[in-house]
């Protein structure tokens, strides 16, 4: 299962790489891939909305559903 994200304050590689971090450190989560230019994340697996945003406010990021 694939989900897309809106994940606001990224603006370069490194942002994307430290969001996709947060996000494979979760259990539920198989891989993740943030793009800065699109404001967005799609990660695969079976992530919990709230575990999500939580991991990408721990980064220093934003994130909704």
């Amino acid at each position: 299962m694939s989900e897309t994200y809106t994940v606001t304050g990224m603006s370069c590689e490194h942002c994307e790489q430290t969001v996709e971090d947060a996000l494979v450190a979760l259990d539920s989560v198989k891989s993740a891939k943030a793009d800065n230019e699109a404001d967005t994340v799609v990660v695969e697996g079976e992530p919990d909305d709230a575990e999500v945003v939580a991991a990408v406010g721990e980064a220093g990021y934003e994130a909704s559903a």
